[in-house]
């Protein structure tokens, strides 16, 4: 365990890639940590990742992650919610870890689209800009356009538009027009 006090959310993250690495399950961080990495910092209380796996996977995840000492929780999403499953890991200084257990309209080659970061001498696997971009315009919430627009504008090379609107469309018309309105203002 290496948190040591409340507000490390992301020192638990790291505890819980290593039981996914063991059970060799692809990973990709997102929310507000992801969006560090492209250029903007927002305070957040959790750590989101998205895995593509299915409900009794995410379900069984919880024994490994239990081991290390952490309590979990489950949710299986219904029939017309976007996000499939969420495990959530939480640790004795009220951390969070939030593990999504696939979306809907996901592009299935995401995992092979992250990007490593080092980070505590580990390295972790954060969705690719445009991905991340694509899934904040499928959220589709006032601050979620804001983290797409500023991974958007934050962009250091070139990003690639027929990707973006591709895995974006994959997502509905909704997510789709959304991103439109970025990419026009």
């Amino acid at each position: 365990m290496r948190a040591t006090q409340a507000g490390q959310s992301a020192l638990l993250l790291l505890d819980v890639v290593e039981v996914l690495v063991r059970e060799q399950l692809e990973y990709a961080v997102i929310g507000a940590f992801a969006l560090s990495v492209y250029g903007a910092v927002r305070a957040s209380i959790d750590v989101d990742a998205l895995l593509q796996v299915p409900f009794e996977r995410l379900k069984n995840l919880q024994t490994p992650i239990r081991a290390l000492g952490f309590r979990t929780t489950v949710h299986r999403g219904q029939a017309e919610d976007p996000v499939r499953g969420l495990l959530v890991v939480n640790d004795a200084f009220g951390n969070q870890v939030d593990l999504l257990g696939g979306l809907k309209g996901l592009d299935r080659h995401i995992f092979r689209r992250t990007i490593d970061v080092p980070f505590e001498n580990q390295v972790l696997k954060f969705a690719g800009r445009e991905d991340f971009i694509a899934m904040k315009c499928f959220a589709g919430g006032p601050q979620d356009l804001l983290d797409a627009r500023s991974a958007y504008d934050g962009a250091q090379r070139p990003i690639d538009l027929d990707l973006l609107r591709t895995v974006t469309r994959r997502f509905g018309r909704d997510a789709a027009d959304r991103l439109e309105s970025i990419l026009g203002s």
